[in-house]
């Protein structure tokens, strides 16, 4: 029987290649999209990376690997390729925008939800990334306004608790663009201190927008108070200066690292697959390379006559402009109109997309880009199986 410390010894030695493998795969996306820069070839092949998959899997299973197992790896490794290539595009298409430093403003502080995706975004940059929490959304974009951060990280919507109204209530005033997205999974958990127990604690801190995801959870325990604070960040510390067994804070395991707090129940979410999408504003809008799959957002208001907006929407059917929000929130000052905010999968520079614009000036009262931006939406490459 081989001796543990030399069967550790291979693994370690196996992981250090395994790893030097993977740095050049990406060094050869990087290569690939290269080639795609004088073309107009999309960054992603469907048929191909279902031809890779398949041969991989088949290949796999001679070597007595699960077919799953690979297809969890390999989702995780063409997500990685596809957004590789996708940030470069974009630098190259973008060039005025690079900087040796990114300051980023987000709600809360280090560990909150807003903070995670804002180092998941600008993993992929090579800028260094200066952090900059602010208490409220309003302050996020007075910041980027002023210029004391080149980016803001705002929440718009979550699966389980919809749409975020104050974040869209303030696009109606900024000046800002939309220049990207994230969607980033949101795993709630109950986090203190010490080891306690459920039954022990009597008071929650939590921000309104997960405490809204987490009401089965919270409606189960009445007995509990909740306290609200700014930001989940703001939860974690509280809880952490309070060292109570009492105390809890809704947060994730990952940001609650960060105060010493360990969790003691997970999986609060009312969806087992929570998600929340974040939008990242700047200044000045992007271009998106025709090879990466865009969207844009854009305002509009149209007339209370019946039929209006069925009309706006028509112009979109009619041009091929798939829609994939739609959100209506009243205009202050104006009662009993709304404005409407739509997300459309397409280029805000492509024909039909310069159509919808101009034939929606014509026919509504109002209307406003607020951004173009690359898709982060990385669908997984589905393998039949037939094909196996």
């Amino acid at each position: 029987m081989a001796d543990l410390n030399d069967i550790r010894t291979r693994i370690t030695t196996l992981d250090s290649n395994l790893l030097q493998l993977l740095s050049e795969r990406r060094e050869l996306a990087i290569e690939v999209a290269k080639s795609k820069q004088s073309t107009s070839k999309p960054v992603r092949d469907q048929d191909r990376e279902q031809q890779l998959l398949v041969r991989l899997i088949n290949q796999g299973r001679e070597l007595g690997l699960d077919s799953n197992y690979i297809m969890n790896i390999y989702h995780t490794v063409l997500e990685d390729s596809v957004l590789l290539q996708q940030a470069f595009l974009q630098q190259i298409k973008n060039p005025n925008a690079a900087t040796s430093v990114s300051r980023v403003a987000f709600l809360g502080d280090k560990g909150s939800y807003s903070n995670l995706a804002c180092k998941k975004y600008f993993a992929r940059q090579d800028d260094s990334l200066v952090e900059l929490g602010f208490p409220t959304f309003q302050q996020i974009i007075n910041a980027v306004e002023k210029g004391q951060a080149d980016y803001g990280m705002l929440p718009i919507e979550n699966t389980s608790s919809g749409s975020i109204n104050d974040v869209y209530d303030l696009l109606q005033h900024t000046s800002l663009s939309i220049v990207g997205e994230l969607t980033q999974p949101i795993e709630h958990s109950l986090i203190t201190t010490c080891d306690t127990d459920l039954s022990k604690i009597t008071t929650i801190y939590a921000h309104p927008q997960p405490f809204a995801q987490c009401s089965l959870f919270l409606s189960a325990h009445p007995h509990i108070k909740i306290e609200f604070v700014d930001s989940s960040s703001a939860a974690m510390a509280k809880v952490k200066e309070l060292n109570s067994e009492n105390a809890a804070a809704i947060g994730s395991i990952t940001g609650g690292e960060l105060y010493g707090l360990k969790p003691i129940r997970t999986g609060l979410a009312n969806q087992t697959e929570n998600y929340s999408r974040f939008i990242v504003v700047a200044r000045k809008p992007v271009d998106v390379a025709v090879q990466i799959p865009a969207k844009t957002t854009f305002t509009m208001s149209t007339g209370q006559q019946a039929g209006c907006l069925v009309e706006a929407l028509l112009v979109l059917r009619e041009q091929g402009v798939n829609m994939t929000k739609l959100e209506s929130r009243p205009i202050q000052g104006n009662p009993w109109e709304e404005m409407f905010y739509i997300d459309v999968s397409a280029n805000l520079q492509s024909e039909k997309m310069q159509n919808v614009i101009k034939q929606l000036t014509r026919i509504t009262n109002q209307l406003k880009v607020l951004g173009c931006y690359p898709s982060e939406d990385v669908a997984a490459t589905d393998v039949p199986e037939d094909l196996l």
